[in-house]
């Protein structure tokens, strides 16, 4: 199994974490993030189709991380919210672009590409979406 920063795993992410890419149940109508196998609604095989959402969102809920983790180190204060994209899934993500106290329930952002975090001496960078307020896009 490869480990968490390992490159195999990256690119095997990439078209969620560089396209925001999920899919779509054809049958139902339900969208998914990140994508699913199965349609845990109808439970139809087949059914799902890959969708790229728009990016586009609302913060449903937030905490502003005063002590991070190791590989947020230095980022500090940050913002980590929920944010309901425009499609109907809920995406865990950080804010960024924004001092912390200007978040809210209710804010508007939308996908930003950024930098997430660096590992080991050999530098490999990985980068992936955040989100920040609508203003100024």
């Amino acid at each position: 199994m490869a480990e968490q920063g390992s490159i195999p795993l990256i690119w095997r992410r990439y078209p969620q974490r560089y396209r925001l890419e999920g899919n779509k149940c054809e049958n139902c109508g339900t969208y998914f993030f990140p994508p699913r196998l199965v349609c845990p609604n109808c439970r139809r095989r087949g059914s799902l189709t890959k969708h790229v959402f728009s990016g586009k969102g609302v913060v449903e809920s937030y905490t502003v991380v005063h002590v991070p983790p190791d590989e947020m180190a230095g980022q500090e204060p940050y913002v980590l919210a929920l944010v309901r994209l425009e499609e109907g899934p809920v995406v865990t993500a950080v804010v960024t672009d924004v001092d912390p106290e200007d978040v809210k329930i209710g804010t508007r952002v939308r996908l930003a590409f950024r930098r997430i975090s660096e590992q080991g001496e050999s530098g490999l960078v990985c980068y992936g979406y955040k989100f920040a307020p609508e203003k100024g896009f």
